[in-house]
């Protein structure tokens, strides 16, 4: 009786042993399973950020900063000025990070790296990826723009869209849409290399 009482006894034991084990593999598989989707759904979309600031050029007083921001595809531009005459003003990126000439001229054209024509952005005609647009100016010279685009990226491989190593022009009029090569503008009164 007593053989027979041990016998089950580790019989027993066996059993439980073989189940515990069996049951810390589950665990296991499964705190795996879990951390990878931890992974998966804590990743985050890196954000990059770029703050310019611009220089009077053109002998005139305007200044500001223009900020960008690149997020899951998406480049937002905010850009605050000062100094500038009341009404309406273009801005547009320009091909080269050089504001070292006096009149801003040292940027070069609008960035154009598709070859299309002069115009609004958007247009089915044509736009240069720089043609911004125009903003208004207020009684005290003070002027705001925003503008959004998934045409951009800050540093990435694609010449095409990468708007590092390019300029932001202001000028001192208003962007027309159609005089070729760049909107009849006016002068660069402010300048702003887009360098990391």
């Amino acid at each position: 009786m007593k053989t027979l009482k041990l016998t089950l006894l580790l019989s027993l034991s066996i059993i439980l042993f073989n189940c515990k084990g069996e049951k810390k593999e589950e665990s296991k598989e499964e705190t795996m399973v879990s951390e990878d989707s931890n992974t998966t759904t804590t990743m985050e979309e890196e954000v990059k950020t770029l703050e310019i600031n611009l220089e009077s050029k053109s002998e005139s007083d305007v200044t500001g900063t223009v900020v960008f921001t690149e997020s899951d595809g998406m480049v937002n531009m905010t850009a605050k000025l000062s100094g500038l005459s009341q009404g309406t003003h273009a801005i547009h990126i320009h091909e080269k990070a050089d504001c070292s000439a006096d009149d801003g001229t040292s940027a070069g054209g609008h960035w154009n790296p598709t070859m299309e024509s002069h115009g609004k952005w958007g247009a089915s005609e044509g736009y240069h990826k720089g043609d911004i647009g125009n903003f208004e100016a207020d009684a005290e010279g003070n002027g705001n723009i925003t503008f959004a685009t998934n045409e951009w990226c800050i540093g990435c491989d694609d010449d095409k869209k990468n708007i590092v190593g390019k300029a932001i022009i202001v000028h001192q009029g208003e962007d027309d849409f159609t005089s070729q090569p760049s909107g009849a503008a006016g002068s660069r009164v402010s300048c702003g290399g887009i360098i990391k």
